[in-house]
């Protein structure tokens, strides 16, 4: 079965003001009853302590139906964090300055391994406060990890992120409203399984 979990990243928050817009969207989500303001065991990661479904929630998703599960909230997380679907395998990655993309796996769905050497060792260093640089071998030229795109929206890279567990699909005009309570940043919604 698994758990299915749908996460906002903010592309555009610094590393400063990250925490102070994480709380002024959830002060925000639950004045409109969104979510609940106490925390409780309700999500996966980050010690399992999230904000869960408020009496409103509906208004974020697509089917109102409640969900029986034990993971269905919301977890906030700051701080440099690399964001991913979960499983699966990403298909490709583009890069910021040429647009050229670099294959990531053949037509069989298998890792093509070299590939992925102008990535190595770039998400660590991008999360330890370094810039991540990727060589982009159709370019040459060097680039952020933070700034490449991934097919499907697999991984994003920010300092903001809100993962909702086990709701429904959120709305397209709740994904956009939450861009707006950032201060207009542009966002990415990547949904996942584990």
């Amino acid at each position: 079965m698994g758990d299915w979990f749908q996460t906002v990243v903010d592309l555009d928050a610094t590393d400063e003001e990250a925490p102070a817009l994480g709380d002024r969207v959830l002060a925000r989500l639950v004045a409109e009853g969104i979510v609940e303001a106490a925390r409780t065991d309700c999500v996966l990661g980050g010690g399992g302590y999230g904000y869960p479904p408020g009496p409103h929630y509906a208004k974020a998703v697509e089917d109102p139906a409640p969900v029986d599960l034990w993971t269905n909230g919301l977890a906030v997380a700051t701080g440099r964090t690399v964001f991913d679907s979960g499983q699966g395998e990403v298909a490709a990655a583009v890069c910021p300055l040429c647009e050229g993309e670099i294959r990531l796996v053949d037509e069989t769905w298998q890792p093509i391994d070299d590939a992925w050497d102008p990535f190595a060792g770039t998400f660590d260093d991008w999360t330890e406060g370094g810039e991540g640089r990727v060589t982009c071998p159709a370019c040459t030229r060097a680039s952020s990890i933070e700034r490449w795109t991934w097919e499907d929206d697999y991984f994003a890279c920010g300092r903001l992120g809100f993962t909702f567990w086990n709701w429904a699909e959120l709305t397209p005009a709740f994904v956009r409203d939450l861009g707006h309570q950032l201060g207009g940043h542009r966002t990415v919604l990547l949904q996942g399984k584990l």
